[in-house]
């Protein structure tokens, strides 16, 4: 387990939410557990996003070729990066 001081790796937030997804999911906590759990929950989540973003800087998508004929790069731009899933279920019943 990673110290308190170090950000946790993607893999480990995502198996935390999952965790806490299921306990929640599961109904056998307490209010003040379920609250304590959805609070650390969205904490992870945010950390996720975070982190996917930046992995998603680091991509390079083909751009085409400059005048020497080598290839040109660009940063990797996704619109899902930006978006936050409400605004995603927003957009989608909209399209509905």
């Amino acid at each position: 387990m990673p110290d308190a001081g170090k950000p946790k790796s993607f893999e480990q937030a995502l198996a935390e939410l999952e965790e806490i997804v299921r306990a929640l999911e599961a109904g056998e906590l307490t209010l003040e557990e379920s609250l304590a759990r959805y609070k650390s929950g969205v904490g992870l989540l945010q950390s996720c996003y975070s982190q996917l973003r930046e992995a998603e800087q680091q991509i390079l998508q083909l751009a085409g070729e400059d005048t020497e004929g080598k290839p040109v790069s660009q940063p990797f731009e996704h619109m899902s990066a930006d978006v936050r899933p409400a605004e995603r279920r927003r957009a989608r019943r909209s399209e509905a």
